[in-house]
Parts: structure tokens; C-alpha cells; sequence
């Protein structure tokens, strides 16, 4: 490790200590924040898992009715039967703080087009399939707009667990050590300076006893 390039005075020793006393204590400080990022990001990666399986399930289902329905209805009924959708949905959107960390808090609100919130179409044109495409797709709606937001949550926890784990190691394998390298090397410095001040001392003084 090379140490930091200044003169060996007990001012810059004074500094030199201060500035490893902070650097200490942000250490410990970054490294606390770190651990609890990782905890919290654990858990969102647990919970988004959980839940992206779910979301994947039921779409995964509602696509296979909809393959079906699609097999056996004409085109041009499948085409104007989600043309105009019954609803639609408004995002409000916040923000909220995790750890120093501003992550997405998403709100959604889902508006009526009309009186009537569901698709309207014949029962002599369609079939089971489609009933259970549309009913799958629209229960996992609010489930696939929450995995938005806890996604988009560990995506910035993920940057700032890196840019934290950068500055803890850059103070723990660079900074720290190279203060007290230079700390230790300004301290024996002195200590050098100080011995050599006292023999020059007491030689004056044997020099003055023997005249």
C-alpha cells in the first residue's frame, strides 16, 4: 500500500487521524447500510419470485383458452370483442425511500369506460374458452401491475447495493489502511526526530561539561 504523500508533522499526523476516525465510522456506517439493502432486497427477490409464478401461471392459462377460443370462434368476433375495452387503468405514482434509496410506489386505479365493467358478446358466438381466457387475464391484472413496481423496487436497490459496495470496499481496502500506513510512518518519524534531538542535546551538554 502506498502511503499518502505529506510531511511528517505532528499537524498533519493530527489531521491525518481525524480523517481515519471519519473514515472508520462511514465504514461502519456504509457497511451497515449494505447489509440492511441486502436484507430488504432478499425479501423483495423472495416475494417477487413468488409472485411472478403466479403471474405466469394465470396468464400461462388465459393464453391456452384464448389459443382454443381463437381455434374455434371466427377472427372478426375475437377482433371486436376486445376492441373497445371495458376498463382502463390509471397509474399514480409516488415515490418512497428504502435505506436513502427513492423506489417506485405505484397506485392503480381502474377507471370504467362505460356502466357495464365487462366484455359483452353473445352466447350462441363464443365459448367456455374464451369465458375463461378473459376471466384469467383480467384476475391477474392487478398481480402483474404490483410486479411492476416490486421489479422496478429491486432493480434500484440492486444499483445502490453495488455503488454501497464499492465505497465500503474502496474505505476498507484502500483508504483506511493507507492512513494508517501513513499515520504509522509520520509517527516514527517523529519518534526518529525526537531521539535525534535529545542525543544532539545531551552532546552539547557533554561538550559544554568537558570545556
Amino acid at each position: 500500500m502506498v502511503r499518502l504523500n505529506v510531511k511528517p508533522t505532528r499537524m498533519e499526523l493530527s489531521k491525518l487521524k481525524q480523517r481515519l476516525t471519519v473514515s472508520v465510522r462511514g465504514h461502519k456506517l456504509l457497511k451497515d447500510k449494505q447489509d440492511e439493502l441486502m436484507r430488504q432486497f432478499i425479501e423483495l427477490i423472495r416475494k417477487n419470485n413468488e409472485l411472478r409464478d403466479q403471474v405466469e401461471k394465470r396468464l400461462t392459462a388465459g393464453m391456452k383458452s384464448f389459443v382454443l377460443a381463437k381455434a374455434t370462434l371466427e377472427e372478426a368476433f375475437i377482433e371486436e370483442l376486445v376492441a373497445i375495452p371495458p376498463q382502463s387503468v390509471t397509474l399514480n405514482l409516488q415515490e418512497k425511500n428504502i435505506m436513502s434509496v427513492s423506489v417506485p410506489e405505484m397506485n392503480f386505479t381502474v377507471v370504467e369506460q362505460n356502466q357495464e365493467s365487462d366484455f359483452k358478446y353473445g352466447y350462441l358466438n363464443s365459448n367456455s374458452e374464451i369465458d375463461h381466457s378473459i376471466e384469467e387475464i383480467s384476475a391477474v391484472l392487478p398481480d402483474l401491475l404490483s410486479l411492476t413496481e416490486i421489479e422496478k423496487t429491486c432493480q434500484l436497490l440492486a444499483d445502490e447495493i453495488e455503488k454501497t459496495r464499492r465505497r465500503v470496499n474502496a474505505l476498507e481496502y484502500r483508504m483506511i489502511p493507507q492512513l494508517e500506513e501513513t499515520i504509522y510512518y509520520i509517527e516514527m518519524k517523529l519518534e526518529e526526530q525526537e531521539r535525534a534531538s535529545i542525543t544532539r542535546i545531551m552532546k552539547v551538554k557533554d561538550m559544554g561539561q568537558k570545556s
